[in-house]
């Protein structure tokens, strides 16, 4: 009998999705990363406004970090425009994504035939095939509508939802959520990338109900606006505000300090290191796993997605 590979599915979007999918890539498994369709800013958000598709921005960035093609074809994919009338700002990746949603007729199709031309290792989806809105009441009981609106209140959060009500996950997910192995939340924005996929009604309540090791990678550094000085035990407890407390079985938190320079360079945009406060994150009565999980990349702070991908590995071990 020929031993499978297990199935991992990782959830989230952003910069953390991807870094983290580096790091899977490179060993003998099964993985499907769902991926968030909230964004409303920038490339994305102009595409999603004129072409009326869902943003393609975090999926490009995914599709790039799991392709296996020549380097050089990575960065033109990345390769955003600086001048030109209309194609301003606009990256070839996300060109690519609407060419192949308007041939396709299907923004979920147009990734798959994508990730064909790319060598994508695992499968790629949406957690919805149509553009959704995140909103979010502030502590004071103002909305705030659209996910790159939310951190620029620079107000506390008091709860975030999706607009419109009858959004539908693809099946494909569903059914790689209640045959994984390992499901994977964040690193990422909590807010604006890991919760709007646990808010796709169906989705959230699968991966609530899934019999996988259910593990949270939490973040580094808090982000303004957003989670303004939270600690490990303040993320995971939004997280389970919206999922059931048996939906974690484990989290990940990087004990390694961060040399001061680089904190200087933090406080300028209103950042501090996430504190582990482990008393806390015991009383949850979860696994933690603290261990030295960051890297320096030209100052800038990223999860060692070797590190953590090993950490992963080994919970399916």
């Amino acid at each position: 009998m020929v031993n499978r590979q297990p199935k991992v599915v990782a959830v989230g979007g952003g910069t953390g999705l991807s870094v983290l999918l580096r790091g899977l890539k490179t060993h003998d498994i099964d993985i499907t990363a769902i991926v968030t369709v909230a964004d409303d800013g920038g490339s994305s958000g102009r595409l999603r406004n004129e072409l009326q598709i869902p943003p393609p921005g975090d999926v490009r960035n995914v599709l790039v970090a799991l392709s296996e093609t020549e380097p050089i074809f990575e960065e033109l994919l990345q390769h955003r425009f600086m001048n030109g009338n209309g194609l301003s700002g606009h990256s070839i990746g996300n060109l690519l994504l609407a060419a192949m949603t308007d041939i396709t007729g299907d923004f979920a199709q147009g990734i798959r035939e994508l990730s064909a031309v790319l060598n994508v290792k695992g499968r790629v989806l949406p957690a919805a095939n149509h553009s959704i809105v995140l909103n979010a009441i502030m502590v004071d009981g103002t909305l705030v509508e659209g996910e790159s609106n939310i951190p620029k209140r620079q107000d506390k959060i008091e709860r975030v939802f999706l607009t419109p009500e009858n959004i539908e996950p693809l099946p494909e997910s569903i059914q790689a959520i209640q045959q994984a192995d390992l499901i994977v939340l964040g690193p990422g924005s909590l807010y604006t990338s890991v919760l709007p996929n646990l808010l796709v009604p169906r989705l959230g309540e699968a991966i609530a109900k899934a019999k996988a090791c259910k593990v949270y990678v939490c973040n580094v550094m808090t982000q303004k606006g957003e989670t303004d000085n939270f600690t490990a035990s303040d993320h995971l407890k939004v997280l389970l505000d919206y999922i059931e407390l048996s939906s974690i079985d484990v989290m990940i938190v990087n004990k390694r300090s961060v040399p001061q320079y680089v904190l200087d360079r933090y406080a300028l945009e209103g950042a501090v290191p996430v504190d582990y406060d482990k008393q806390k994150l015991d009383d949850y009565g979860i696994d933690v796993i603290s261990d030295d999980i960051i890297k320096l990349d030209h100052n800038v702070i990223r999860h060692n997605e070797q590190i953590v991908a090993s950490l992963l590995m080994g919970l399916l071990k």
